[in-house]
This record gives structure tokens, sequence and C-alpha cells, in this order.
């Protein structure tokens, strides 16, 4: 115990001093919530630019309340080697008005981690998994084409605190979703045996939770589509078609921090209707919401498409909610929506209000099934982001066994998304 206590004054101490040497990088933050809504674990970033902050690439963000200090992370998203913006949590109550002491350290404080993103891949079935950051896949390099499973968990995993969330990056283009019983980062050789080979063994129970959710042809929990004309298009292909609507894909772990973790899919000459688009698609987490922040932008319209937002309705058999709630539409669906209908799960979408244009059910056959089809607009290069959301019985919220309660989560959480902090920053 007295071993650990020197650590921590020793460690306090080096922070300390480090601060002290770069005090003219220091700056006040004052955030402001403009709501009448108490906002539990809020995420806030702030862009350098509006930090004036130079050099520092080296450093780590020491976010100071008093005599509290805030978890932070700077996340390079454009990946030029230089940082582009602050990231944190924090907790306001209504209307608070929160001033913060933002200094640099050139010594990791080393905070809770909380999110996480992971990606495996092998390059032949004979080969181990190896962890990686990213990848190119080709339209001819998919599952059924290779005769292999070249990906650990079919593809990247994020999580947070809360829930976890996979995407099938084999050609499929699937949100998946891992219910997690514990809080804890779920270990790395989830899906993988001991040789380093694929395995699926994330649909058995563990300590820390399993793959929950079926897919199925449907894109899952948050995977999308586009409707040219009449014609309803699925972004990639089904697990026995050979060949890719999607040209070229690439796929990079952006950040992985603490507090966020950042996932890019650029899909270059996708081929829908006899058309070719663009897309740029992001996804992000951060500690305390049970879901995520998903971004998709497109190229390449004509006019006459819609975005769809796939939410799988397999094994429901309760009616759909279409709630509003602050700025945004709320899909919810609350039912044994696991595996064989073993426990309750609650499933949710919360669609920005200003593009929602309705939504459909999905047809019986076909390249997309099983979902009802959420339709937004959307414009070139004009960026849309929604959230999945996913409330299992075995998590640590129990009460989401309730549909009541889990609805009151979702519409909830849309009104706090629908809040705002300002940021004033002061040298």
């Amino acid at each position: 115990m007295k071993s650990k206590l020197c650590l921590s004054i020793a460690l306090s101490a080096m922070i300390f001093i480090s601060c002290k040497a770069q005090k003219s990088q220091s700056a006040k933050i004052v955030l402001t919530n403009n709501s009448d809504l108490e906002l539990p674990q809020k995420a806030v970033l702030i862009k350098r630019s509006k930090l004036k902050a130079k050099g520092g690439e080296k450093s780590f963000p020491i976010l100071l309340q008093n005599s509290d200090t805030i978890p932070a992370q700077v996340n390079d998203l454009d990946g030029d080697g230089k940082w582009d913006e602050l990231f944190f949590v924090a907790d306001f109550s209504a209307k608070e008005k929160k001033t913060v002491e933002l200094k640099w350290s050139d010594v990791d404080p080393k905070y809770v981690v909380k999110t996480s993103a992971r990606f495996g891949k092998r390059e032949a079935e004979n080969l181990p998994v190896q962890p990686a950051t990213e990848e190119v896949l080709l339209a001819n390099q998919v599952y059924k084409k290779l005769g292999f499973q070249k990906y650990q968990t079919d593809g990247p995993t994020w999580e947070n605190d809360k829930v976890g969330f996979r995407h099938y990056l084999d050609g499929r283009n699937c949100k998946d979703v891992f219910g997690k019983r514990t809080p804890g980062i779920t270990p790395e050789n989830v899906g993988i045996n001991s040789k380093g080979a694929v395995e699926d063994n994330y649909h058995q129970m563990h300590d820390w939770g399993r793959d929950i959710f079926p897919v199925g042809t449907s894109a899952g929990l948050g995977g999308y589509g586009l409707i040219v004309g009449n014609e309803i298009n699925r972004l990639g292909i089904l697990i026995n078609d050979t060949i890719n609507n999607v040209e070229k894909t690439t796929f990079k772990i952006v950040s992985e921090g603490p507090v966020n973790s950042v996932l890019s899919y650029k899909y270059q000459n996708w081929q829908a209707s006899g058309n070719k688009y663009q897309v740029q698609e992001t996804a992000s987490i951060w500690p305390g919401m049970y879901g995520y922040k998903n971004t998709v932008s497109l190229n390449g319209l004509k006019g006459n498409e819609t975005l769809t937002i796939a939410f799988s309705n397999i094994n429901n058999q309760n009616p759909l909610q279409v709630v509003d709630s602050g700025d945004y539409v709320c899909f919810i669906l609350h039912d044994k929506l696991t595996y064989e209908r073993q426990w309750i799960l609650g499933t949710a979408i919360i669609i920005p209000k200003e593009a929602y244009k309705g939504y459909i059910e999905a047809p019986k056959t076909g390249k997309l099934t099983n979902s009802y089809l959420i339709k937004v607009s959307t414009k070139n290069n004009q960026p849309i982001s929604y959230y999945p959301i996913a409330g299992w019985e075995l998590s640590a919220d129990k009460n989401f066994k309730d549909s009541a309660y889990f609805s009151n989560y979702v519409t909830s959480l849309a009104k706090q998304l629908s809040a705002k902090i300002t940021v004033t920053v002061n040298k």
C-alpha cells in the first residue's frame, strides 16, 4: 500500500513539474450548459483552432476543475501527426457554468480506460491473426471469394464501459451488438483461439458478456443502404456473394483513448442502381452511453436518392415506437431480440429530426431484409449523424428489462444529445 502511495505522489509530482514547465500553454475554459437538463457524462470536443494551441504533439492534456481531474485526450482526426481536437466527458447540472483549467504534461497520466477499438487480421488461413489498425479491402477479397475469414470478429469492434459493437468488414457491412455484463474492456483474444486462428468463441456466455444480436440478411443496428428511384441498394453484399458492390473499402482506427475511440470507413465506387457513390463513415464512442455516434457522408448523388438507416427487427414481436424527443426522432424496439429470443434487449436508432423523411419496412427477400428502413435526406458531402442504442437486461442497468424504462432512457438521451455546451477559451 505504501509503495502505491509513493508511486501516486511521484506521478503527481512529475505531472505538476511538467505542467509548470508548460504554463505558457495553459488555458482557462468556461463550459456552459444552456439547457434545463442535467447532462451526465456529456461529450465535449474543442477544436484545436479554438484553443489556439501551439506544438505539444507529444504532450498529454490535464484538465482540472478545482482539485479534480477530468480525464481528457487529444485526437488526430486527419492523420497528419498533429492533434485536431480535445475530447472529454463531464457531468453538468441544469444551467451549470463550469470553469476548468487546461494544462499539458510530458507524463501520460494513465486515466482509467473506458473506450476501446480492436481489429485483427490474417493474410492466409494458416497464419495467426495479428493486431492491426487499418485495412484495404478490394471487391474480390471478400469472405466467400477468399475461402476463409481473415478478420478477428469478422471485422473491428468498439466499446465503452456499457456496451460493445462490431462491424462486418468482410463485405457485409452489418452492425452487431456485444452485450457487456461488466464495465471493463473485453479481452484482446475475443474472436481468436490460443493458436491465433479466427474462432467464433463470442456466441457463448463469458464473464464479460457475449454477442447477443442476430443480424442475418439485415444490416444490423445502424447499417445503411440507398434507395435510388424505387430500388433498395445495400452497401455491400451477403455472406455467399463472391464480389463486392464496393470497389475499395479502406478502414482505419483513427483514435483509441480512455474517453473516446474513433473508427473510419471509406467506401470507393459503391455501385448502386447503375451509379457509383463515394461514402465516408465515422464511428465515435465515449463512456456512459449505451450506444455510439455514427456519421455518414455521401458523394455522387444525382438527386433521386434517399439514404436509409437500417434498424433490424429480427425476433421482434412488439410494435415499433416512433417518438419525437428534442432535436431527434427515436425509433425504439423492446423484446427478446437476442438469439433464439433468449434475453430481453432494447434497441433504438436516434435520428436527427431535420433530416427524417419517414420509414418503410424492408422487403422479405433481397439483399437487405428483416429491417425497418429509416429514410433520411442527404446531399453531396453533407454529413448526417445518428445514434444506435442497445440496452440488454443482463447489462449493468438491469432495468432495461422493462419496456417503459428503456423507452424513457432513449428519449431522455435524445434530449441530452440535443443540449449544447457553450465553450469559451481564455488564455
